[in-house]
């Protein structure tokens, strides 16, 4: 008598697997399009753009520019943010300011972001807590403007929009940024929303090419 036991795959797998499937579906249409698609690929990259954006699978950088593999660098994480310990933003916006030479760096953000949601909430979540704090503090800077608001999904709206705005400015803080512009390099830093009931993307106005419009604390000489 055998002991061997029969092992269904989970359901799970069957997902799994068609990602695999969706990849060889992928190369074999692209290949067809451009048999030396994936050589130029591969040859090395020059992108103008890094994208700061959500975690949130609904917002893919490439597919919502319309711009294909290569033509912008992605750094996403909960909530769009840029926090000044965080080595993992800063070690992709070092990379892509003074390595890659970007012209671009743009904070996209977007309606209906959870880590939002969930920071204008008094609940517990978690260690994730510590990181949501952060935009707390967006609220709590912008509270006047926020409270002033009685439709709370209005307030919502809002707090995607100054999140945005204020970690743009986050942005133009960094020794990376200011170190750029003070050697002569150019490079914009730029807010975006995303919609995703319309896919419409709004510029948040905020864009800047130097530090003129800085509190002069934040300055380097």
């Amino acid at each position: 008598m055998s002991d061997k036991v029969e092992h269904t795959p989970p359901a799970e797998d069957e997902l799994y697997n068609s990602l695999l499937d969706g990849n060889k579906e992928f190369v074999a249409y692209t290949l067809n399009s451009d048999p030396e698609y994936f050589e130029k690929l591969a040859s090395g990259q020059s992108p103008p753009v890094l994208w700061i954006g959500c975690a949130d699978s609904r917002v893919p950088a490439n597919q919502i520019t319309n711009t294909a593999p290569g033509q912008i660098f992605v750094h996403r994480n909960i909530a769009n943010m840029v926090i000044h310990s965080d080595m993992n933003m800063l070690s992709v916006l070092d990379y892509a300011v003074n390595v890659l030479k970007v012209k671009h760096v743009v904070v996209t953000g977007h309606y209906g972001c959870g880590g939002v949601l969930a920071a204008m909430s008094n609940n517990e979540y978690g260690l994730i807590d510590n990181w949501l704090r952060h935009i707390k503090d967006v609220y709590r800077i912008h509270a006047k403007e926020l409270e002033a608001i009685t439709d709370t999904d209005k307030r919502y709206d809002r707090l995607v929009e100054l999140n945005v705005i204020e970690n743009a400015y986050n942005l133009c803080k960094t020794s990376i940024v200011q170190n750029a512009w003070k050697n002569g390099q150019p490079l914009g830093v730029h807010g975006w929303v995303y919609s995703l009931k319309t896919g419409i993307i709004t510029d948040m106005k905020v864009s800047t090419y130097d530090n003129a419009n800085m509190d002069n604390v934040f300055k380097f000489k």
